[in-house]
């Protein structure tokens, strides 16, 4: 442990010249955080953390607020050299002070974050399946079985886009979401046969992985399809978080390559369940966005 002054750890809210301190932040633990992905969490919500007598970051927390009573935490990061001062408890309590007493609050931890978070009041609900591959098998299957068009999205669908996650997320995510398709490699509709748009899909690309999501999908097989056309001709390695229920999407990946790696569970603090979803979530956005 690094012994430091207390009186010159500040706990502070970051800005847009943190943002190489907080990627390297990221990359001191192992995670791949990139300015990409910052600018998006700073323009979406709030990082809090701490800087060190000479200005270097040592801890973070970040909270964004959707838009009625629903927030979520993550990039919660302390420097190893820091750890054991509470300071990640501190930014976390940070982030919760910063929305209204009844903001309903999620978080996917990591194991070794659990603890620290039933102590700050969040209980475990659920869980979500992060699955890897750099061996892709991509499908044929499905093709000719589902009176569908995938296309690339265009600005003026963004309304029906909106609407279609806020009722498989269970809140709207207006900001967010302008941010992460800006953010996106690809961003792609699908449209049944009278031309209504009934799901869609994004990939992010990172400096390990590209990132699949949200995947929005009425069926399993739509969000299957939706992955396949978003990987098309990606060399290199890809991630995909599923939610739990969703096993056969999880059978589709599996069959396709992709490998769970670990099941982190998703807590929430001020509600019991996750809000209402409509069973049409099939990838998270980041596990930073819940």
């Amino acid at each position: 442990m690094h012994i430091d002054n207390e009186i010159a750890l500040e706990l502070m809210e970051f800005g847009k010249y943190d943002v190489l301190g907080l990627v390297e932040l990221s990359s001191s633990v192992g995670w791949d955080y990139d300015e990409y992905e910052i600018r998006t969490v700073m323009s979406s919500g709030k990082i809090f953390g701490h800087k060190n007598a000479v200005g270097k970051i040592i801890s973070s927390a970040a909270i964004i607020p959707y838009d009625t009573d629903l927030a979520s935490i993550g990039m919660v990061i302390v420097n190893n050299e820091y750890r054991g001062l509470g300071l990640g408890k501190k930014a976390t309590q940070k982030c919760i002070d910063s929305v209204s007493q009844n903001t309903t609050i999620m978080l996917i931890s990591t194991e070794d974050g659990k603890p620290l978070y039933e102590k700050l009041g969040f209980i475990t609900v659920d869980c979500v399946h992060k699955y890897l591959t750099d061996n892709y098998i991509p499908s044929k299957m499905f093709n000719n079985q589902l009176e569908i068009t995938i296309e690339t999205y265009r600005e003026n669908e963004i309304n029906e886009i909106i609407e279609l996650d806020s009722a498989a997320f269970g809140n709207k995510r207006r900001k967010l979401l302008i941010n992460r398709i800006n953010q996106s490699k690809k961003c792609l509709v699908v449209r049944n046969l009278k031309g209504k748009i009934i799901g869609f899909g994004l990939s992010i690309l990172g400096p390990v992985n590209l990132l699949i999501g949200p995947i929005i999908a009425p069926d399993a097989q739509t969000a299957f399809l939706i992955i396949n056309e978003l990987v098309l001709n990606h060399q290199g390695k890809l991630r995909i978080d599923v939610p739990s229920s969703n096993d056969e999407l999880m059978l589709f990946l599996e069959e396709s390559g992709f490998v769970n790696v670990s099941n982190p569970p998703v807590m929430i603090k001020n509600a019991n369940n996750i809000p209402h979803r409509n069973k049409e979530l099939f990838a998270i956005t980041a596990q930073i966005f819940g």
